[in-house]
């Protein structure tokens, strides 16, 4: 965020760093309170005259619903001082295919951009544009595009979700993705708010931003094209194959390095990689449900009485009250639960919500920890535990993508609902009402029936008879990871570089973007001295 400069009672934005700085830490503002109030809080504390402030971290402390404030951390100074950033430019730059156009992928390609690197992003899916168009289509029509849905296509899985920014890492180049995301047109809160979020809706244009300017400067989008293999020469990738998703044609491209930012839901690429023998491993995931909620409920039960006057509530919840430990996951406040389905016979759920955040339903994903003794062995047994499960649920649904349901109250005691309470389903593709005992796994719907009412004790109102369970939400995060080295080359292919939530290497946006830029930073190192 840039500093602030009073002027006439107002605010002007000034795109400078200032030096001479002085902070002040937990500052507090009731949520009443004009966030003007700051610079007078700022000139007493100091108690001199105060012309630029910058906000560098807020967040809201509700411990006493009585008496709820924002606390605040802000620097202040009276001069002003332009800071540019200057990347070093590689003389000999390799060239470089990156493989997926999720946050890994672009922030990977931006930062080589940076060193003067010009990449070429090879995506199975659409441009965000036809993108949206397709997913609306689906959502209507139930036609389902395999290559470009809710999981493919430009700005990977998380377009169509909320842009949640907060991660449990602490990289240090988590602060880099939230300043490059605001630098693309993400709200400028993002880089100080304790949960920041962009919006899907806004998410949609920060995209075409990013891929204006990596146009611009050399880089170049392949879209609709699938990664089908690679050719290597003494163990290094030296050629990338892909086809077209429409005609078939097939490509390939000379590469010095090749980074697979695949995203968790390329079933197909990640068996065409175990095929060519990239060394790879299974992974534990987690399965479970969306849960619905009224919004309203949601707040009060987090804020007391003054919920209206905050941004709409939030929640995360652990529960042990089960031998599997059940978590929220993807928390969406007043957004909407949408079919996500990436194959045919199949139904996924995600979470979806704007940037007001201002819809009727909140909801989350509710998830159960699985364990490869829950679905066998092999590299891809839990891929295809993941399948099976989805087909449960697009059968359980009635075909046609219309995603199982059944409100808490009437799981809780095993029989299936027949009429809706309080919430309604905002799952686009249509419901049934079915018993979800049939679609998971008992040891993953004996786990939510145990953590629902647990919850409920940490959060008032999570066991809601009429919460609203839809099914299923697998996709969670992928079941294979291709291993990498120190290095972060795969073990056995030089040249090829694992990246981000695909590769098992992160977990949401962040820390995928965050992933994206180190490797950059360390093919730049690479070739510095060639």
């Amino acid at each position: 965020m840039g500093f602030h400069e009073r002027q006439g009672g107002c605010k002007r934005h000034i795109k400078k760093i200032l030096n001479m700085i002085t902070r002040l830490d937990n500052i507090k503002l009731h949520i009443s309170e004009s966030e003007d109030k700051l610079l007078k809080i700022a000139q007493k504390r100091l108690k001199k005259g105060v012309k630029y402030f910058k906000i560098l971290k807020k967040s809201l402390d509700a411990r006493n619903k009585d008496d709820i404030f924002w606390v605040y951390s802000i620097a202040f100074s009276d001069e002003e001082q332009e800071q540019k950033r200057e990347a070093e430019k590689l003389s000999n730059p390799p060239q470089v295919a990156v493989i997926g156009s999720g946050p890994a992928g672009l922030f990977c390609a931006l930062r080589l951009i940076e060193h003067g690197v010009r990449p070429v992003i090879i995506e199975r899916g659409e441009c965000v544009e036809e993108r949206r168009k397709t997913i609306n289509n689906f959502f209507q029509s139930k036609v389902l595009n395999a290559n470009s849905n809710v999981q493919f296509g430009e700005g990977g899985a998380g377009t169509f979700s909320d842009g949640k920014l907060n991660t449990q890492t602490h990289d240090g180049l988590n602060k880099d993705v939230l300043e490059i995301f605001k630098k693309f047109g993400a709200p400028e809160e993002i880089t100080y708010l304790n949960k920041p979020h962009i919006g899907s809706d806004k998410l949609f244009f920060v995209l075409k931003n990013i891929r204006k300017y990596i146009e611009e400067h050399g880089g170049q989008y392949l879209f609709h094209q699938i990664f089908t293999g690679f050719e290597q020469k003494n163990g290094r990738i030296c050629t990338v194959f892909h086809k077209n998703s429409h005609t078939g044609e097939e490509f390939q491209m000379p590469v010095d390095c090749a980074v697979a930012a695949l995203g968790h839901s390329a079933r197909d690429t990640f068996k065409m990689l175990a095929e060519c023998g990239v060394a790879m491993e299974a992974r534990d995931f987690a399965i479970g449900v969306r849960i619905e909620h009224l919004s309203d409920k949601i707040g009060f039960a987090q804020y007391g009485k003054s919920f209206r006057m905050l941004p709409t509530a939030d929640y995360k919840l652990v529960s042990h009250a089960h031998e599997r430990t059940v978590f929220t996951f993807c928390m969406c406040p007043g957004g909407v639960v949408i079919p996500a389905a990436s194959e045919e016979g199949g139904v996924v759920t995600n979470g979806m919500s704007l940037y007001a955040r201002n819809g009727v339903n909140s909801n989350s994903a509710l998830m159960v920890q699985m364990k490869s003794t829950d679905f066998g062995g092999g590299l891809f047994g839990g891929m295809e535990f993941q399948r099976e499960i989805e087909r449960r649920a697009f059968i359980a649904g009635g075909g046609n993508f219309k995603a199982p349901v059944q409100l808490y109250k009437d799981f809780s005691k095993g029989r299936v609902s027949s009429e809706f309470g309080e919430v309604k389903p905002t799952y686009a593709a249509g419901t049934s009402f079915t018993s979800l005992d049939g679609v998971l796994p008992k040891i993953a719907t004996d786990a939510l029936k145990a953590a629902i009412p647990d919850m409920d004790k940490r959060l008032k109102g999570f066991a809601d008879p009429d919460a609203l369970l839809t099914g299923v939400e697998s996709r969670f995060s992928s079941p294979v990871r291709i291993l990498r080295g120190a290095d972060c080359e795969s073990l056995n292919l030089k040249g090829f570089y694992p990246c981000g939530e695909g590769s098992g290497y992160s977990g949401g946006i962040t820390s995928s973007a965050a992933d994206g830029l180190k490797i950059a930073e360390i093919i730049f190192e690479k070739w510095k001295n060639h």
